[in-house]
């Protein structure tokens, strides 16, 4: 008995002991959420990864939620008779660093610039001014047509055109201090501190006429070839403020580029490479704040924490229930409705006799009497058979379209909440909704709306979660993807 006692003692010696000594758990991985898979989404993801990449003790999850069955958010492509366009952003300017390093990141391959299409201002009864158009392929031909075309705008506008160049050179010189190094840029709370620091804020306090105003631009000019760009960029007119009008005036000009294919492969290049856990067809209903975390839960009736929260998608259209609730200024957006048509324009809607005499790009003055904003060439199958893009401000029917083709064998609708209506003052959200780690990129948007402001903003956001969050500051742009690669030596390349 005494040794069966003993024997006991010693075994419950030893299990007190072992359990004594058991590990401790590992610490929870923090889990950062984005709700939105386009290119504010996918880069905010990018640039975690790239920023915290330095630090191995430094580990978290990335969860993306995408309503849609596909990333990319508002840049798209449609298929039209084998041949693949853009339906949604479209163009990139050869000074948009984060996506020109996305590119090459990603082993994506740019489109090579298309020559240049003939240009007409149309007012609703006729042609204002039209541009000559290259029909041969020649190089030297083509350099003749343009030069032409050069001499006949100057004609026209005078030297506004070169005032025109030089405001927009003088914004985009200006917007490119945010690719400057982490020693001289810091991190920015709020999307006025961010535009105040680069000398963009009063841009945004004046609309688009009164800043060209001020920059002796010519009525005529601001009346008509202003007009047209801002109606085809953003859908609007030049009492849109004047930062937005000013990107609108650069996408306008030369050496312009997208990834062929579509530019939704960058947003899907960057989530792939970001390791992160990607939720398709999974919309967000509510985001609350539970003390500690943040509780998501989702259209499938599931629930998921997060420590840090990040809405990369406009708010304005959506139904995200906050708890507590945020407060973000009201604001509108533009709609444009894009209408892909496979046909054959008629002449005598423009008042011509034949088809050739309609300029590739039609774009139109602010007149409430003309339906569209612009009608372009995308492809010429043959004589007969062309491939459209419309631009409008409300649905083009069935009886419109009939009246401003002579023949339809396809036609393609899509309404975009594409942009904000731009007012001046601008009034800027929060990037910052609750104080804590519940983060807005699409913030930045109310000064203007590109594929690469989209970048921008959410790099600073990546920026403020790391220091915020995790109480990383980095030091140095060593690590980012555009550091090794000179702009302009991309530019000269596309």
């Amino acid at each position: 008995m005494s040794i069966f006692i003993l024997m006991f003692l010693l075994l419950l010696h030893s299990s007190s002991s072992s359990s004594s000594v058991l590990p401790e758990p590992p610490p929870k991985i923090p889990t950062v959420c984005i709700v939105g898979a386009g290119i504010g989404g996918s880069s905010v993801s990018h640039f975690l990864r790239t920023y915290s990449s330095p630090n191995p003790n430094l580990n978290f999850k990335i969860r993306i939620f995408e309503r849609n069955g596909v990333v990319g958010g508002r840049t798209a492509t449609m298929n039209i008779a084998g041949d693949t366009f853009e339906a949604g952003g479209s163009i990139l300017h050869p000074k948009n660093l984060h996506a020109l390093s996305y590119s090459k990141l990603l082993n994506l391959t740019v489109n090579d610039p298309s020559s240049s299409s003939s240009i007409g201002i149309w007012d609703g009864k006729k042609f204002l001014f039209k541009t000559l158009s290259a029909k041969s392929k020649l190089p030297f031909v083509e350099k003749i047509i343009s030069l032409v075309n050069s001499v006949r705008i100057f004609l026209r506008y005078g030297v506004s055109i070169l005032k025109m160049e030089s405001f927009v050179q003088s914004a985009v010189g200006r917007f490119s201090k945010y690719y400057e190094s982490f020693e001289s840029r810091p991190i920015f709370e709020t999307v006025d501190a961010m535009l105040e620091w680069a000398g963009l804020y009063n841009l945004t306090t004046s609309t688009l006429r009164l800043e060209l105003d001020d920059a002796g631009l010519s009525p005529l000019l601001i009346q008509e070839l202003v007009t047209v760009i801002t109606r085809i960029n953003y859908g609007q007119n030049v009492s849109m403020s004047g930062l937005a009008g000013a990107v609108s005036l650069a996408g306008s000009g030369g050496g312009l580029w997208s990834i062929k294919g579509g530019n939704w492969q960058m947003a899907a290049g960057l989530i792939n490479r970001s390791d992160v856990a990607l939720h398709l067809h999974e919309e967000i209903e509510s985001i609350s704040f539970l003390e500690e975390y943040y509780e998501l839960n989702s259209t499938e009736g599931k629930s998921y924490v997060c420590e840090v929260a990040v809405v990369a998608t406009p708010l304005d259209e959506l139904n995200i229930q906050f708890i507590p609730p945020v407060s973000i200024p009201k604001r509108k957006l533009q709609h444009t409705h894009t209408t892909f048509v496979r046909g054959l324009l008629n002449p005598v809607y423009f008042g011509l006799n034949v088809v050739s005499e309609i300029p590739e790009l039609v774009g139109t003055i602010e007149d409430p009497d003309i339906p569209f904003s612009s009608i372009s060439v995308l492809k010429q199958h043959d004589e007969k058979n062309m491939t459209y893009k419309v631009f409008s401000r409300q649905p083009m029917d069935d009886a419109l379209l009939d009246s401003v083709f002579s023949a339809r064998t396809e036609t393609i609708r899509i309404n975009w909440g594409a942009y904000p209506h731009y007012n001046a003052p601008e009034v800027f959200a929060p990037f910052i909704l609750d104080g804590l780690h519940l983060y807005y990129v699409n913030a930045f948007e109310n000064a203007a709306s590109t594929m690469e402001t989209s970048a921008v903003s959410a790099e600073n956001i990546a920026r403020l979660i790391l220091s915020r969050f995790f109480g990383q500051v980095p030091l140095s742009t060593a690590n980012t993807t555009f550091s090794s690669v000179g702009g302009e030596g991309l530019h000269v390349d596309l």
